[in-house]
């Protein structure tokens, strides 16, 4: 896990939408969707279109990404607190 991907899963201990993340971490929208995909690609973050509605089918970050709620895993959040 590189510090990026520990500092967003570190946002993720609860469900939060995009503008948040955008918001707490500063990045711009380009590195902020491709660490979001690597993750999730990682199983250490899962994605929602709400906050209690799950996106079971792999997502198109890039295109819907900004619209999303996400959440750690608790294999991302065991990766987070080993590292």
């Amino acid at each position: 896990m590189n510090e990026e991907e520990f500092d967003l899963i570190d946002e993720l201990y609860f469900v939060q939408p995009y503008s948040y993340l955008k918001e707490t971490l500063h990045w711009e929208d380009e590195k902020l969707l491709a660490i979001l995909q690597g993750v999730v690609e990682k199983e250490w973050v899962k994605c929602f279109y709400s906050p209690d509605e799950e996106v079971f089918e792999k997502p198109d970050l890039l295109r819907e990404g900004k619209n999303l709620f996400y959440l750690a895993t608790k294999k991302g959040l065991l990766r987070h607190n080993t590292i």
